[in-house]
């Protein structure tokens, strides 16, 4: 395809158990992608094709599929709910242009749906909500869009009333339209009619039309003007003026049903071809300098344009390693050799693919709009940006929190430490947010991620797939240290052994910084009692200190150093003898300055019926193993 504007790329995003994987699968099922449902809870989902989210019955990295609704072209990646995962849904909304957030109709807002929707609005991505889960006990459609408003803040723009409730839910009303859809207890989705709307139920549908007629004219100032002297706007004007809203996040589209039972999703997949934006209608990703900082200059999405891409995503599979790409502008052919502006470094197009889920479908040309997997090429990773080699560029940078979490693991035989290097070298560039060092002390391999979720399926993933049988130490916390109190020190540094030895002499203060500063080095010196060439050595022996804190070996923030004063030799002190005496000089005086750990802090918000305010008490206790 080459109409851009028949292009949708869209993310399913939701707190874990929300039914975003069940809701792909119908939205394949009914596009003809697949011709046989799968369930999560049979392990048989479509995007859910690891083994461990098989036996787990959760999606635990992003899925991309393609498939086709009244000519429209969807690019589809499915995302994990849970916390652990996090990382997958940030970098998938950053390449996406539109997204579904699924809520639970029992659950509601849950605290990852929270996460996912800021995660979105940072990336601007446009939205449509679906309440999903419409026939499970305690579901209730209206309380969901209450919460929406006041815990996300958003504004839920209501497209669709629920017939019945829990086990009596059978249908939906299209409030624009005005039409009940009803389905019959087949469980299949095209098994529905479109009949009268239930006599109970009239008057809520003509006053939420009333509401959703109103939102949509705002959009457009001479449309509100005819409507406020009472003339109707034309469906057309009606959905032109929905898409506005939606492009700009004014409201949010909101749809209800049960994905489960096959309820309500071809209104998903009609609102996706006619509210969420194509490439060509959102905002250009910005192009950068190398230190980061915007340039002034976007990625117009055009096949005219030099070609310029993000990979977004790596995964090693049984065939090999392949790259996620989204393409901004241009078009790549296969064969074409392109540029990784990070690296400088040139690549040869081997191999494009069409990805769904597991499975490939060779292809030989994208363009602009297109999401894709290429083959084999060796020296990209996450967040690089592959351009034309006559047109060097760089896209926005992705950042990915740091963990929270570490194992210690040993291979338990032998053989098994090459076998367990390589392979944690292919997980660490398929997930940026799992990290691997080795302790200095005890020699000991340290796994770092973002939960023991997170961290159990990587030992699983060792075992199952790299053959790699591991010994595991029980999780540590990720904590940090920093100083309580202010202390003022010297110390000197001599070594003499035939020849020009080496001399620094330091006169320091060591004292509490503020909050969030990180380490931060200041010089005072008068006189040249310290040559200023030999300022930075003692700043950089200072810094690579601060790794290392003196209670338990954790990294030390906030901190302030000042240089005052000190002592030099004119033929013994050089820049390494005073590196050697501020690491000197950190040993002998953090101790005395009060260390102290600091443990991990999250932000907890608590929501009480207004009643019960004034009596709420919240303990929050963390225990650790």
């Amino acid at each position: 395809m080459t109409d851009l504007s028949k292009y949708r790329n869209i993310g399913i995003f939701a707190h874990v158990d929300a039914g975003k994987t069940t809701t792909t699968e119908r939205i394949l099922k009914l596009t003809g992608k697949i011709h046989k449902t799968g369930e999560v809870h049979d392990g048989a989902a479509t995007t859910d094709f690891m083994d461990q989210e098989q036996e787990r019955g959760i999606t635990i990295q992003s899925a991309a599929t393609t498939c086709f609704w009244k000519d429209y072209r969807m690019n589809i990646i499915d995302t994990p709910g849970h916390v652990d995962f996090t990382v997958e849904v940030y970098r998938s909304l950053k390449v996406l242009d539109g997204g579904v957030g699924v809520f639970c109709g029992s659950g509601g807002v849950e605290p990852q749906s929270e996460t996912n929707w800021r995660y979105a609005n940072d990336s601007e991505v446009a939205r449509i909500i679906f309440v999903n889960k419409l026939d499970r006990i305690g579901a209730d459609f209206l309380r969901v869009v209450d919460q929406i408003k006041k815990v996300l803040g958003a504004n839920p723009l209501v497209m669709t009333l629920p017939i019945g409730r829990e086990d009596d839910f059978v249908g939906v009303v299209d409030v624009l339209s005005k039409q009940a859809y009803v389905w019959d207890d087949s469980g299949q989705p095209e098994n529905f009619e479109i009949v009268d709307i239930p006599a109970d139920m009239v008057d809520d549908v003509n006053m939420y039309h009333d509401q959703l007629i109103e939102t949509a004219v705002e959009q457009d100032d001479d449309l509100m003007m005819a409507f406020l002297e009472g003339e109707q706007p034309s469906m057309e004007d009606i959905k032109r003026c929905i898409r506005k809203g939606t492009r700009t996040m004014d409201f949010f589209p909101t749809y209800c049903g049960s994905a489960f039972k096959n309820k309500g999703v071809q209104l998903i997949l009609d609102a996706v071809v006619d509210y969420l934006p194509s490439p060509t209608e959102v905002d250009p990703q910005p192009l950068t300098d190398e230190e980061g900082e915007p340039t002034g200059e976007v990625a117009t999405v055009s096949e005219d344009e030099p070609f310029r891409a993000l990979a977004f995503k790596i995964m090693d599979d049984r065939f090999g390693a392949l790259t996620f790409v989204r393409v901004y502008s241009g078009v790549l052919n296969k064969g074409e050799t392109i540029l990784n502006s990070y690296t400088g470094k040139t690549e040869r197009i081997g191999r494009m693919v069409e990805m769904h889920a597991d499975d490939r479908n060779e292809i030989d040309r994208a363009q602009a709009g297109d999401i894709i997997a290429v083959v084999g090429m060796k020296n990209v990773q996450t967040g690089h940006t592959l351009c034309d080699p006559k047109n060097e560029c760089t896209l926005e940078a992705m950042v990915f929190p740091d963990p929270v979490i570490s194992i210690a693991v040993a291979p338990k035989d032998k053989g098994g430490s090459e076998k367990m290097g390589i392979a944690i070298g292919k997980m660490i560039a398929e997930d940026p947010s799992f990290r691997v060092e080795t302790d200095e002390d005890s020699g000991e391999t340290i796994l770092k991620g973002m939960g023991e979720l997170h961290l159990d399926i990587k030992v699983d993933i060792l075992k199952r797939t790299y053959d790699v049988e591991l010994e595991v130490g029980e999780p540590q916390v990720a904590y940090r240290e920093t100083i309580t109190q202010e202390i003022e020190d010297s110390y000197t540094h001599k070594k003499q052994s035939g020849g020009s030895g080496q001399f620094g002499k330091i006169d320091y203060r060591i004292k509490p910084g503020e909050p969030g500063d990180g380490f931060v080095f200041s010089s005072s010196v008068v006189g040249g009692n310290v040559p200023k060439e030999f300022f930075p050595a003692v700043q950089k022996g200072f810094a690579g200190m601060m790794e290392n804190g003196p209670l338990a070996g954790f990294p030390v923030l906030d901190v302030e150093v000042e240089l005052f004063d000190g002592g030099f030799h004119a033929v013994d002190s050089s820049a390494v003898a005073f590196e050697l005496a501020a690491r000197g000089a950190y040993r002998q005086s953090m101790p005395k300055a009060g260390p102290q750990l600091i443990e991990p802090i999250m932000n907890v918000d608590v929501f009480t019926p207004e009643d019960h305010v004034g009596d709420l008490s919240v303990t929050l206790i963390v225990v650790v193993a």
